[in-house]
């Protein structure tokens, strides 16, 4: 080999050797002390390389074990650093690197209170030279990677800041990018993995560019708690998170390199389970899944398009408090801040320039959301008023609310459906299109047996009333125009069912109905209220006269304080035009009333049924009179008609109703005839005929009084009776057919209010009386007994009840068939009761319709359904026994014994129950109901069975009296002509 080759081989050799010493040795060394040199100068903490390596001749860089900050405690590090650097840098312009692999990463990421980052305080960096006004922006350095690996990164997050840290880990996070370049148009794919050890994954792939700033992919975050990062939320808004788990999945698209351009497509967002409570633990809101889907943002355009949105079981709790405000108001309030000290003025000086005042900003573009399709379902709303005096409780659910076409910008009206239940029964529905700005609605709005008595706090303070019961319906089409001023109509029908009203002073029924019915409904608020018909069925009303000449209604009524400062203040009202109200009809079916005047002695009471009829169209702004048809019944068997015209808003410009009273039964009328006679009335009947007819005030009345058969009773003592004699006359006035006839026609001015119509009716007959008196022309007719007496003048009752036995029966059946055969004769009907017999039977009687009352009003109460009538229940044995107590309380006005508390439950019972009995085996008027329930009996079964006109039955006074040796009571009758 020639010497010169070997030379060069040599040297050749001596270069490589000398490269690789450099390369694998020196270079690494030198870099490893210089970095470590540099670390120690800039680091504020302790910072150093563990090693480095170099590869000459793949130039292959790696650096191992990076630790910046105390042992243990490092704040930033790595495990192994590698790079793989490309020869063709040299020529390409563009450093280029094969690959670049990051091993265990570490970073700790911490806010201190103040604000400062961790991070930011790890070097002691020399501040950079300003840019100078004129020097172009530079561009970015040329770089070309093949490869970016980040393998098990560990990432510690650490926000002390809010009042409750915000703490949070990755311990495996992996990110490959590939072809990453800052050359113009190079894009990069890019994978990512994080996972941290308490759940929650974050996956993010796609494609980015750096000249520009551009990027396009996908990203999804699984099972994230919402709990790591709440206490941002509530450090702004007192809500305590109990339960929340995330997941979010989107495409997205990004562009810097104008203005920041963000566009999400097919994003979705899952919530469940979550929960919130108020910051002194009472529960908020708890649901169970939230769901949105095909969900869209563009950043440019300010527009979030949101598919789908489905949320099922939320349950959440409201309440407006007792003064007034609502408890979510509260927890949203934003604390007043205090007002600013006062700035002292700056003294004038010729120089002085006057303050520029800051130009107003233009309002930013809103943001418009848009509602594709809403879905909620099986939501729970708990409400309650505390501002009564009895919390009301108003329980929502299941609630379902379905939204169409939201659009935040109110540029097209959205659709809404919502149905939902209201109390155990109750359940509302709405449906229609809702504008928001300005706030406009169509509804069809569909309610059933919404429970009335919520209502029962609201009235309590204004009236001693208790709504024991009462459903609303309705079908309505709602219209709302404006909201300022309110601008609203509604249409459709509406009823209200089973409604009961009690008077809590005395337990009974005030008012009540089976069914409300209004049909046509339209209203426009504040103007005018239109009906076509009101059909009101079966309703009842309970009237009373006390003794001091007070009215029932007057005892419920609760007198309200009067704040003198505010009626000082109070400014009049001003003037405005009267709501037009129009009703087509009124019908009434199957009414009935009770009358009662405990002003006289004995009490006087009736009740009047099968009250039927209807009442013409009533219209506010027509004069027209509305025309009356109305019949009924007093007790039982008169006919009562009411028929004429009458103009509803103003009776004294005009009026024509003729009403009719047929067949009477006048010892109901007994304790007037005993404050006013003196005497009780044994006997009789009545037609009783008024017409009145007011024709722009003045009056023109005709009253006609037929009396049949009347026959006084007993005297009576009182300061108020006539001092005439009552019974002449009565004879006297009667003609041969044994009937009274007398017209009282009257004519006056009601505009004078000197002018009263009861005077001049009592004056009239008053005359009357005195007249017959003085011209005694007639005598007194005896009355003629006949029938089988020893067959058919009595009928035996067993003791305590008015059924009739199969021999009754019979022996009515042949007293019937007897005085159908002889038409002029009638039926006297003596009621009779015996104490010793009757009385513990009655008592029982009593005491199980008292069970059935408890019983009742206990299961109204509940809310559960019940009979039209409390005697329709059946009362459980094990229900009878707790209420004793109160029972025993009430009847006898005073506590059991105490020496009962220490006998046997079953004594104790025994007791209780036989001192009840006792207490209702002496009533008289127990006894006498029975007597008038026996007499009734044999009425209604000589009229319905034995097709005796009911007018040949005369009903008279119960006679209390002694029973049978076998224990029976014997009602007497008698047949007399008539």
């Amino acid at each position: 080999m020639p010497k010169g080759l070997l030379r060069a081989l040599a040297a050749v050799l001596t270069l490589i050797a000398l490269y690789s010493l450099l390369g694998f040795l020196i270079l690494p060394g030198v870099g490893l002390r210089i970095a470590n040199q540099q670390l120690a100068k800039y680091a504020s903490v302790p910072a150093h390389l563990e090693r480095l390596e170099f590869n000459p001749f793949s130039l292959e860089l790696t650096v191992w074990g990076l630790h910046i900050g105390e042992p243990g405690i490092e704040q930033v590090g790595f495990e192994r650093l590698y790079a793989n650097l490309q020869i063709d840098s040299l020529w390409t312009k563009a450093l280029h690197l094969e690959a670049v692999e990051l091993d265990k990463p570490r970073t700790e990421l911490l806010f201190n209170k103040d604000g400062s980052l961790n991070l930011a305080q790890l070097f002691k960096l020399p501040a950079s030279a300003p840019a100078k006004p004129d020097e172009p922006a530079s561009k970015p350095f040329p770089l070309r990677i093949g490869s970016i690996k980040l393998n098990e990164g560990y990432l510690h997050f650490k926000d002390v800041r809010p009042s409750e840290p915000i703490e949070f880990l990755y311990n495996s996070m992996n990110l490959e990018l590939k072809n990453l370049s800052t050359l113009p148009e190079d894009n990069a794919d890019m994978t990512m993995v994080a996972a941290g050890p308490d759940g929650g994954q974050i996956d993010w792939k796609g494609r980015i560019s750096l000249v520009p700033i551009t990027s396009e992919g996908s990203l999804k975050v699984t099972d994230a708690k919402m709990k790591v990062w709440w206490p941002y939320v509530r450090d702004a808004l007192p809500l305590a998170l109990q339960d929340g788990i995330l997941n979010l999945s989107t495409d997205y698209s990004l562009n810097l390199s104008k203005d920041t351009q963000l566009n999400l497509t097919n994003a979705s967002v899952s919530v469940a389970p979550f929960a919130l409570n108020a910051p002194d633990g009472r529960p908020l809101v708890k649901l169970e899944r939230l769901d949105v889907s095909e969900t869209s943002v563009d950043l440019a355009k300010q527009v979030v398009t949101v598919g789908k949105i489905r949320s099922s079981k939320l349950e959440t709790w409201a309440a407006r408090e007792a003064d007034g405000q609502l408890d979510w108001q509260k927890l949203f309030a934003t604390p007043k801040a205090p007002p600013p000290p006062p700035q002292k003025a700056a003294p004038a000086t010729a120089d002085a320039k006057p303050e520029t005042q800051p130009v107003p900003s233009a309002p930013s573009k809103p943001w418009q959301v848009l509602l594709k399709d809403v879905q909620l379902r099986d939501y729970q709303v708990h409400l309650a008023d505390r501002m009564q005096k009895e919390p009301v409780a108003v329980e929502l659910g299941p609630l379902n609310v379905d939204v169409q076409n939201f659009d935040s910008l109110n540029q097209s009206p959205f659709t809404l459906k919502l149905d939902t239940g209201l109390g155990k029964q109750g359940k509302i529905s709405a449906s229609g299109e809702v504008n928001l700005a300005p706030v406009t609605a169509k509804l069809k709005v569909n309610t059933q047996d919404i429970d009335l008595r919520v209502a029962q706090a609201y009235i309590t303070p204004f009236i001693r009333l208790e709504l024991r019961s009462g459903r609303l319906g309705s079908d309505l089409a709602v219209n709302l125009k404006n909201i300022d001023p309110l601008t609203l109509s509604i249409t459709g029908s509406a009823k209200v069912d089973q409604l009961q009203t009690l008077d809590t002073l005395k337990g009974r029924d005030f008012v009540k109905w089976e069914n409300l019915q209004l049909d046509g409904l339209d209203y426009e608020h504040g103007a005018s209220l239109s009906i076509d018909k009101v059909t009101l069925t079966q309703p009842y009303a309970r009237f009373m006269i006390n003794e001091d000449r007070t009215t029932s209604v007057n005892d419920l009524l609760i007198p309200q304080a009067q704040n003198p400062q505010t009626q000082a203040n109070a400014k009049p009202a001003a003037a405005s035009k009267p709501m037009a109200i129009h009703v087509g009809g009124v019908s009434i079916k199957g009414g009935s009333a009770y009358f009662g005047d405990f002003s006289l002695k004995p009490n006087f009471a009736t009740n009047i049924q099968d009250l039927t009829g209807t009442i013409g169209t009533i219209d506010s702004q027509q004069q027209k009179p509305a025309k009356v048809d109305i019949k009924g019944k007093v007790d039982r068997y008169a006919p009562v008609t009411i028929a004429g015209a009458l103009t509803p808003f103003d009776p004294m410009a005009s009026l024509d109703i003729d009403t009719r009273f047929n067949r009477l039964e006048l010892t109901t009328l007994t304790p007037y005839s005993g404050k006013f006679a003196g005497y009780r009335i044994r006997k009789g009947r009545m037609n009783l005929e008024l017409h009145y007819v007011i024709t722009k005030g003045q009056l023109k009345a005709e009253n006609k009084v037929l009396v049949d058969q009347l026959e006084l009773g007993e005297k009576v003592d009182s300061p108020d009776a006539v001092s005439l004699p009552v019974k002449l006359a009565i004879a006297l006035l009667k003609d041969v057919n044994g009937q009274i006839n007398i017209e009282l026609p009257i004519t006056g001015d009601l505009n004078n209010p000197q002018f009263s119509v009861m005077p001049i009716v009592w004056q009239t007959l008053r005359n009357l009386v005195v007249k017959a008196v003085a011209a005694p022309f007639k005598l007194l007719g005896s009355l003629v007994s006949g029938g089988d007496s020893a067959d058919l003048s009595n009928i035996a009752f067993a003791p305590g009840s008015s059924d009739l036995s199969p021999s009754a029966q019979a022996n009515l059946l042949k007293l019937a068939a007897g005085l159908k055969s002889r038409p002029g004769l009638h039926l006297e009907v003596a009621g009779a009761a015996a104490v010793s017999s009757d009385g513990p039977l009655v008592a029982q009687q009593r005491l199980e319709q008292e069970y059935q009352s408890t019983y009742f009003k206990t299961l109204q109460r509940r809310g559960d359904k019940v009979p039209a009538n409390a005697n329709l229940l059946t009362v459980p044995e094990d229900e009878k026994a707790p209420m004793l107590p109160a029972i025993y309380r009430t009847q006898l006005n005073q506590q059991p014994p105490v020496a009962w508390e220490q006998l046997e439950k079953k004594q104790r019972e025994a007791n209780l129950h036989d001192a009840v009995i006792k207490s209702w085996a002496g009533s008289e008027p127990l006894l006498r109901a029975l007597g008038q329930a026996r007499a009734a009996a044999i009425k209604a079964f000589l009229v319905d069975k034995g097709q005796l006109p009911d007018e040949k039955v005369f009903l008279i006074d119960t006679v209390i009296g002694d029973a049978q040796k076998d224990g029976s009571v014997v009602t007497e009758m008698q047949v007399n002509a008539d």
